[in-house]
Parts: C-alpha cells; structure tokens; sequence
C-alpha cells in the first residue's frame, strides 16, 4: 500500500463529508436495539467496509445485484469514536472509507433503502440522501 493509497480522514477535508455503509436491514435492526453496527469485516479484517456516495451503486451491483433487503446507512465521520481510514487493500488506485471499529448508531446520520430496480439490473441511489430519514 502506497502512501497516496492510504490517508486518514481526520483533517484532510474527509472528516466532514458522509460516508455510506450497505448494510442487511436485520443487521441495522439489531444494532438500532444494541446502540452499535459491528460488521462481520470488522473481527476478520480490522474495519468496517465503507463507501463514498459516488462508489455506492458500482459496489452494491458488483456484491449485492438483486437483494430486496438492504439499507443504505449515511454515517457522518466526525460522529464517530473510530478511525477512518481511506485505502486501497487490493493494490488498486481507488480508495475506499474503511471504519477501524464500531458505529455508534448516533454517527448514522440517515438509513435509506437499496432499491433493486430489475428493469435496468442495478440499484438506484436514493434521492436525498442528505437528509435524515429513518426506515422501520
């Protein structure tokens, strides 16, 4: 991993902008009751797999095509008591937002759901996802 491929998010302008999460509506449920999202990726890597708006529709199609029971979780960095991390494991050029430990729930600033759309064979991103809003 170079340098350029790895780069905290506090201070560098990051810590402000949302990052996002898909997580399994069940899982959410659960750490709604709990007050902490802890992924299976954080015991078996170290973080919590994350997303930039922008990365959210090419990762969801790529991993998750067809699935009618996800949530898109908006997590604000600055909320959290855990590192954020922006790198590339996989030697790539492109870094994601890597969680390096739990999600108080407080940090989830929005959860929207992941609509699959059959017809065009891919998610679609919500509209207004900026703005809080809770799915049950």
């Amino acid at each position: 991993m170079t340098a350029a491929a790895t780069a905290p998010a506090t201070g560098d302008g990051w810590s402000t902008a949302r990052i996002t999460h898909i997580a399994e509506r069940s899982a959410w449920a659960t750490a709604e009751a709990s007050g902490r999202y802890v992924a299976p990726s954080l015991e078996h890597e170290g973080f919590i797999h994350c997303s930039t708006p922008w990365q959210v529709v090419r990762i969801a199609n790529g991993i998750f095509a067809g699935r009618d029971d996800l949530v898109l979780l908006v997590i604000d960095p600055s909320a959290l008591q855990a590192d954020v991390v922006f790198e590339n494991c996989e030697g790539g050029i492109e870094p994601f937002p890597h969680v390096h430990g739990e999600i108080a729930v407080e940090a989830v600033v929005g959860v929207w759901p992941l609509e699959w759309s059959a017809t065009a064979g891919s998610y679609r991103f919500p509209d207004g996802y900026t703005e809080p809003r809770e799915v049950h």
